[in-house]
C-alpha cells in the first residue's frame, strides 16, 4: 500500500488551525472533553474492523492479538478518563503556611495548548490513540502524527482522527521530511513514542521552541530467574511476554539471567511452551505475527549469529518470518547484547546467583542503560526485593512480563535511555496539564509586618513567625521517624 503523504503547504495550516481551535476555549469546558472521549469510544466502535485489517495487513497480526494490545487498551484508557475526568479537573486545596494567613491556596488544572503526538510502529493504534486520550482529557487540541511504516495502519487510524473534531485533532501523515515540518512549528508540548536516536532530534527541534517533552524510549529489558522460581510458569509468561507481537514491543523481555541450576530446565520449558502456543511450525500459525518491514527483518537476522541456537532461527525473508528463538552461550559482548533486539529473539544467560545478575544489571544502568521494563521471577519475595531495590527501570512486574502498563493507576514512563516522563490514567492527564498555583488574600486584614519601613519591632515578629513550626508539620516529622521505609 502506498503511504498517503500530508502535503507539507499543509502541515502549518493544520497546526493553526488547532492553535485557533485552542485559543477559542472551546477544548476547557469539561463538557467538550467529556463529549470528545464519548464520541472517540464511539468511533472505535465503528472503526473497529478497518483497524484489525489495517494491523493484519502491516503485521499479519491475528485479530484477537491487535483487539488486546490496540483496541481494548485505548477503550479501556477512555473509559478510566471518563470516570474520573471531574475528579481530576477539580481544583484542589492545599496547605497555607501560618506565616501567609489569612489566604487560601489552590492548585488548578488547566491545559498546556495544542500539543503534538508522534506514534512508532509497533502498536501504531494503542501508542498513538492513547496519549491523544490524554491530551484531550486535559483539554488540549492535538496534532496527531503516525508512523509511516505501517501505511495500512496510518490510513485507518488517521480517517478514525478524521471523524473526532476536525480542528482541534488533526492529523499529519507521511515520512521524515513531514515529521520535519511537523517539529519545525510551534507546539506546547511534544508526545513522542519511538527509540532514543530519533528522541535526540525531537528534542533538539523542541528546544527552539523551549517546548517540554514526553519521550517514551526502549532499551533492554531483563528478565532475572532464580533458581527458586515456578519455572513452568515463568517460561510460559517470559514466552507470551517476548514473542507477543513477534517480539515488536518496547517492553518485551530482551534477555534473560537465569541461575545456572535451572538454566536448561528453562531452556526445555521454553520451548516446550512455544511449542504449547505455536504449534510445531510457528510459520504456520496465525497467532504469530511478522516483522514491519525488510529493514528490521535482515537487522534481526543478523543477531541470529550471537551464541548458540537452543530452538528456533528460522528465517523466510518473502514473509518477513523469523521464528521464536532462544539463543544460549551468549556473551555480554556479542551483537545481540549490544541494542535493544525488537523481534522474537532471547538471549538466556547463565548466572551464578541473583546477586549477579543484579550486579550484571545495575553495571549496564550505569552505563546510561536504564531498561525501560524489568522482571523479576522467584518465589521468594526477598530475592524479588533484591532485584527491585538493587537496580534502576522505569517499570517493574514481578512473577510476570508487560502486565504492569495495565493497571491505569500506575505510571509508565521511562529513566534516562528509556525515556522521560510518563502516562497512563491520571499520569496523562498529569503530562498535558499545567498545575496552576492560586493564591487568594482577604482584604479584611492587612498586616503592615511585611511592609517598610522595617522596624526592629516588625524584624523581631516577623523573624519568629516565619521560624514557627506549623503544628501539623511538627506532627508529620514525628510520624516520619517511627514510619518503616
Amino acid at each position: 500500500m502506498d503511504l498517503h503523504v500530508t502535503p507539507l503547504a499543509e502541515i502549518a495550516p493544520k497546526v493553526a488551525a488547532a492553535r485557533a481551535a485552542y485559543d477559542s476555549g472551546r477544548t476547557r469546558p469539561r463538557a467538550w472533553r467529556k463529549a470528545t472521549l464519548q464520541r472517540m469510544l464511539s468511533v472505535i466502535d465503528s472503526h473497529e474492523q478497518r483497524l484489525l485489517d489495517a494491523l493484519a495487513a502491516d503485521f499479519g497480526k491475528h485479530p484477537h492479538e491487535a483487539w488486546l494490545t490496540e483496541v481494548a487498551f485505548v477503550k479501556a484508557e477512555i473509559d478510566f478518563a471518563l470516570a474520573h475526568l471531574g475528579e481530576w479537573m477539580a481544583p484542589k486545596r492545599v496547605r497555607t503556611p501560618l506565616s501567609a494567613k489569612p489566604s487560601a491556596s489552590y492548585l488548578v488544572p488547566e491545559p498546556v495548548g495544542v500539543v503534538c503526538v508522534i506514534a512508532p510502529w509497533n502498536y501504531p493504534v494503542q501508542l498513538l490513540l492513547a496519549p491523544i486520550v490524554a491530551a484531550v482529557a486535559a483539554g488540549n487540541a492535538v496534532v496527531a502524527k503516525p508512523s509511516e511504516l505501517a501505511p495500512h495502519a496510518s490510513a485507518a487510524v488517521s480517517r478514525l482522527i478524521d471523524d473526532l473534531d476536525e480542528q482541534a485533532i488533526t492529523v499529519v501523515e507521511g515520512g521524515v521530511a513531514e515529521t520535519t515540518e511537523l517539529l519545525a512549528q510551534r507546539f506546547d508540548h511534544i508526545f513522542y513514542t519511538g527509540n532514543a536516536r530519533v528522541a535526540r532530534i525531537v528534542a533538539r527541534a523542541a528546544a527552539e521552541h523551549l517546548t517540554p517533552t514526553t519521550l517514551e524510549l526502549g532499551g533492554k529489558s531483563p528478565a532475572v530467574v532464580s533458581r527458586n522460581a515456578n519455572i513452568a510458569v515463568t517460561a510460559r509468561r517470559i514466552a507470551w511476554g517476548k514473542f507477543l507481537n513477534a517480539g515488536q514491543t518496547c517492553i518485551a523481555p530482551d534477555y534473560v539471567l537465569v541461575e545456572e541450576p535451572v538454566h536448561d530446565q528453562l531452556v526445555a520449558a521454553l520451548a516446550a511452551t512455544v511449542k504449547e502456543f505455536y504449534g510445531d511450525d510457528p510459520q504456520a500459525s496465525s497467532d504469530f505475527t511478522r516483522i514491519v518491514n525488510s529493514n528490521h527483518f535482515h537487522r534481526l537476522e543478523k543477531l541470529l549469529d550471537s551464541g548458540k541456537v537452543a530452538f528456533g532461527g528460522v528465517t523466510d525473508a518473502d514473509t518477513r518470518y523469523i521464528s521464536p528463538t532462544v539463543l544460549t552461550d551468549v556473551s555480554a559482548d556479542d551483537p545481540v547484547m549490544a541494542e535493544e533486539i525488537f523481534g522474537p529473539i532471547l538471549p538466556v544467560l547463565k548466572v551464578k546467583s541473583v546477586k549477579e545478575a543484579v550486579d550484571f544489571v545495575a553495571a549496564r544502568s550505569t552505563g546510561g542503560d536504564v531498561p525501560l521494563a524489568l522482571y523479576s521471577f522467584s518465589d521468594k519475595d526477598a530475592e524479588n526485593d533484591m532485584v527491585v531495590a538493587g537496580t534502576s527501570s522505569g517499570g517493574v512486574c514481578v512473577n510476570g512480563t508487560l502486565w504492569h502498563i495495565v493497571n491505569p493507576n500506575l505510571p509508565f514512563g521511562g529513566v534516562g535511555e528509556s525515556g522521560s516522563g510518563a502516562y497512563h490514567g491520571r499520569f496523562g492527564f498529569d503530562t498535558f496539564t499545567h498545575q496552576r498555583a492560586v493564591h487568594t488574600r482577604s482584604t479584611r486584614l492587612d498586616p503592615a509586618l511585611a511592609y517598610p519601613p522595617y522596624t526592629a519591632k516588625k524584624q523581631k515578629v516577623v523573624r519568629k513567625a516565619l521560624t514557627m513550626a506549623d503544628p501539623r508539620d511538627r506532627l508529620a516529622k514525628l510520624r516520619n521517624r517511627f514510619r518503616r521505609v
